[in-house]
């Protein structure tokens, strides 16, 4: 390894650490993200070689490439060939036309959305979390059959068949039918506006293709287990599910690293 491939890693050391299981993408991705904005690799400057990002992060040299290749086209790195190529880093997230809008959006900053007081970014994902874990639970407990089993069908069907454009619309449709089917009208018309704010930081971050694959066997995974009757394992599920999209925020936004 060259003298500036080795002061990355050794900067790197005690940051990047092996992803959990379930969201290996996203989580990875959050990780280099928050290198950059921490200025660990200074602009101009080569990330550690695929081989020791991708053994420090516990995930393939197939995912790193995904995850770099999304920095790239975000204008974040580049790669160069030959003798002395590898990664190099472009600038921080932040530095880019979305600056301002991501700005506004930054742990602890005011998200107004007209749906009552502003709130922080982390304080919107852990909300969605406990009602979206909450609403997977309890429509697995009471086993969605008959109008509700097929409604469930359908609007996982309908995130399938949506074009890239309208993906984002028809996941929402799919995680409010979990919420009116809860049997809570009280958490419906909360997830309603909890959803809104996180839709408003959703469209601040880059639609990626492998997150949202991903998110599609997870949404299957999900029905599958409300269908059958399972609590535990459909609240399993959602958290994963949560989780990941916590990564992707946190890594474009900022926000608390995953533990």
């Amino acid at each position: 390894m060259d003298d500036a491939g080795g002061a990355a890693a050794e900067r790197l050391a005690g940051v990047l650490r092996p992803v959990r299981a379930g969201n290996g993408f996203e989580e990875a991705l959050e990780q280099i993200l928050q290198v950059l904005r921490l200025g660990l690799v200074p602009t101009g400057g080569r990330l550690p070689a695929e081989r020791e990002l991708a053994e420090r992060l516990g995930i393939s040299r197939v995912t790193l490439r995904e995850v770099l290749r999304v920095l790239q086209d975000e204008g974040l790195v580049e790669s160069r060939r030959g003798r002395y190529g590898g990664t190099f880093v472009r600038g921080a997230p932040g530095g880019t036309e979305r600056a301002s809008v991501r700005e506004d959006a930054r742990p602890g900053a005011g998200l107004g959305t007209g749906l009552g007081p502003p709130v922080s970014v982390e304080d919107t994902l852990r909300l969605r979390e406990v009602l979206d874990v909450g609403a997977a639970g309890l429509c697995a407990a009471d086993g969605a059959a008959g109008s509700g089993a097929r409604r469930l069908r359908d609007a996982l069907a309908a995130t399938y068949e949506a074009p890239l454009a309208e993906y984002r619309r028809a996941d929402t449709l799919l995680h409010l039918t979990l919420a009116e089917l809860s049997g809570s009208p009280s958490l419906a018309a909360q997830y309603v506006a909890v959803r809104a704010r996180l839709n408003d930081l959703l469209d601040r971050i880059p639609l990626l293709v492998r997150n949202l694959a991903h998110s599609q066997e997870q949404h299957a995974e999900l029905v599958a287990a409300v269908l059958a009757g399972e609590p535990e394992r459909a609240r399993v599920a959602m958290r994963e599910h949560c989780d990941g999209t916590a990564a992707l925020l946190r890594g474009f936004l900022g926000g608390r690293p995953g533990p």
